[in-house]
């Protein structure tokens, strides 16, 4: 331990230009920087965590090291510290989505949903969605359906109804029909399956948000926000129709914009079936 401690208390005197010093310091947060924005690109939470924490203990110790016979050590400890907390505070979105996935329900735990089966294929779905959001739309029945290519949080999940049926515009219009049991909450589509209805979804608390969007318009956009899915939204008021993507939202979707989107979703049943 002591000569690691004193190769530690060489490495300054290598460099006595304080320039030097804090060229390689600055060099050293920009990479740490610049890989800490390629991780959360990726949502990956969970080894950047790893990542800050062996972060802050080595170079807390080196620096703790380095000045510690100047009488000024432990501010070095706070320099990490500090990078730490303002990359939490600029992604905490992308965080909270990782730690939303860890809580997801792991594939064993739930029965398999198949994707292209029977003759309820992506094409079939994509056509019976698109006509149950149009009929809602023109009848003024607020809905609000999850595209989910994963399995949600358990939390979601059990917060609504399991219907594991096949998709079609009948079924998803009685169930956001008004004053049904579960035509307030939200309607899980995983494949070509209705996976369950009924569902709470956590609120987005961005404060740009449209103040003539409702609570439906808040819990779509907000499952968005912390999970990579998409929110298909019908407005209870003007009949609007609306998209929801990472945190995003947009309105005056027509049937193309509809198609489109559905299409992003089912792209792999869609090859698939081209083969």
């Amino acid at each position: 331990m002591g000569n690691i401690a004193d190769f530690i208390k060489s490495i300054p005197e290598a460099f006595n230009s304080p320039a030097i010093t804090i060229t390689l310091t600055v060099l050293t947060l920009f990479l740490l920087f610049y890989y800490t924005l390629s991780i959360l690109k990726r949502n990956n939470a969970r080894n950047l965590i790893l990542i800050f924490t062996l972060f802050i203990l080595v170079t807390g110790i080196i620096f703790i090291l380095l000045g510690k016979d100047k009488g000024y050590g432990w501010i070095y400890f706070f320099i990490p510290l500090f990078f730490i907390i303002a990359v939490i505070i600029m992604f905490a979105t992308e965080i909270k989505r990782d730690i939303w996935d860890t809580s997801a329900k792991k594939p064993n735990e739930i029965k398999h949903i198949e994707k292209g089966t029977g003759n309820n294929n992506a094409n079939v779905c994509i056509d019976e969605i698109i006509k149950a959001l149009q009929n809602m739309s023109k009848n003024d029945v607020g809905a609000i359906i999850i595209l989910a290519s994963s399995m949600l949080p358990k939390a979601i999940l059990d917060s609504g109804v399991a219907i594991d049926a096949d998709i079609s515009s009948a079924l998803i219009e009685s169930i956001f029909f008004p004053k049904t049991p579960l035509h307030d909450g939200a309607m899980i589509i995983n494949g070509t399956r209705i996976q369950s209805a009924g569902c709470f979804l956590p609120l987005s608390q961005e404060l740009n948000i449209p103040k003539d969007l409702g609570t439906r318009h808040r819990a779509g956009i907000g499952i968005t926000e912390t999970i990579n899915v998409t929110s298909l939204i019908v407005s209870e008021e003007t009949g609007i129709i609306s998209i929801a993507q990472g945190g995003k939202i947009k309105r005056y979707a027509d049937s193309e914009m509809l198609r489109q989107t559905l299409k992003e979703f089912y792209w792999q049943d869609l090859i698939g079936q081209n083969k």
